[in-house]
């Protein structure tokens, strides 16, 4: 008989609750439990573990990898799927490896070249994959620069942090003045060039940005699931257009994102993301973890988290091709319960970890559901 399959995750995103029901509902009908940690109390990711724990604030990237095995120890710890220090933990996949944990994630050197997007431009440019126009950004004058040559070019310019993950910080340029308009309805990415130039120079320090052109739809990201061989066992595009989602297996996408996966050392799950310049697919970003939406793939016919964890453990899945594309669908929220109390609920280690006597509702209503148009 299988034994049981501990998996951690650490302060991740709320989509991920997903994530962890399509372990529970692996093919291989393998008990799975699943542990999670998080700075905040009301994360569902705690209400949807077996067990939890609240992380300490304000550790250093050593001490939190610290943390993050003594956690491993004590939990029982069979795969590891870090976010948060990602860089720091994965440079001790060792000692992470003597503890009888893996890591489901990618090799110290592709999370180096990842964590900064100019640095990750310039390397898969170096490999014929299309990037962008773009300039690195520290000061008000170079801000000038840079949106006047765009601008000239006939494109928006927009920003967006150097290092960053998601939406975070990104705006779009705009000429016109800061009127009433822009009071009304809801706060949207546009911004003035008056008054983040002014903010720059009133900046006590510089800032390190990405400016370019703003990129069109569609947005395509490709989910790869990649072995230690540095082979892609699975690629499927998500495509986005406005609300209307779908998906592709178009080897404009999908090529040169196993290029990339394959190159860098991308191993386990990535997220290489394409938009629009004119009429070519360029680079947008690469993550190097789970997509908040790989679940959706599971109207694809396929289950990647399982498939995932099976690689992290040596239990290599092979080559994955989906059965069935699905058809258009769109992302609706909705309920999901959180824990009663503010503290995630805690148990005593006894020498075998065993599940907790009432176990957490994964039957429940879901926070983001995939509803077909």
């Amino acid at each position: 008989m299988l034994s049981r399959v501990r998996v951690w995750l650490n302060r991740t995103y709320a989509e991920n609750v997903f994530f962890m029901d399509q372990l529970r509902r692996n093919p291989s009908d393998r008990a799975v439990e699943i542990h999670a940690t998080h700075g905040d109390p009301d994360s569902p990711v705690l209400a949807a573990a077996d067990t939890a724990d609240l992380e300490p604030e304000g550790l250093s990237p050593a001490a939190y990898v610290e943390y993050a095995l003594d956690q491993c120890t004590r939990r029982g710890i069979d795969v590891f799927v870090p976010r948060l220090h990602q860089a720091a933990i994965v440079a001790h996949r060792a000692e992470f490896a003597a503890a009888g944990t893996a890591l489901l994630a990618p090799t110290p050197e592709a999370v180096a070249v990842f964590e900064d997007k100019a640095t990750a431009y310039e390397a898969v440019r170096s490999v014929g994959v299309p990037v962008p126009p773009w300039w690195r950004v520290r000061t008000a004058d170079e801000l000038l620069t840079a949106v006047g040559e765009l601008e000239t070019a006939g494109h928006k310019a927009c920003f967006k942090p150097a290092a960053g993950a998601g939406g975070v910080g990104f705006r779009v340029i705009t000429r016109a003045p800061f009127s009433l308009d822009n009071l009304a309805g809801f706060p949207g990415p546009y911004v003035q060039l008056d008054l983040v130039v002014e903010a720059l120079k009133r900046a006590e320090e510089p800032v390190d940005w990405l400016v370019m052109p703003r990129l069109e739809q569609p947005e395509v990201s490709v989910d790869c699931l990649t072995g230690p061989d540095n082979r892609v066992r699975l690629a499927v595009g998500r495509t986005k257009n406005g609300r209307r989602r779908g998906f592709t297996l178009d080897e404009r996408w999908l090529g040169p994102a196993r290029l990339i996966a394959e190159g860098f050392g991308l191993h386990h799950l990535s997220n290489i993301q394409f938009r629009m310049l004119g009429d070519r697919p360029v680079l947008l970003d690469v993550n190097t973890r789970p997509a908040g939406g790989l679940h959706q793939l599971s109207l694809c016919g396929v289950n990647v988290p399982w498939a995932a964890v099976q690689l992290a453990l040596g239990e290599d899945p092979g080559f994955l091709e989906p059965p069935f594309l699905g058809q258009d669908y769109t992302v609706v929220s909705g309920p999901r319960p959180l824990l009663p109390a503010a503290l995630p609920r805690q148990r005593v280690e006894s020498a075998e970890v065993v599940l907790p006597a009432v176990p957490s509702p994964v039957q429940s209503v879901q926070a983001a559901q995939v509803l077909p148009l």
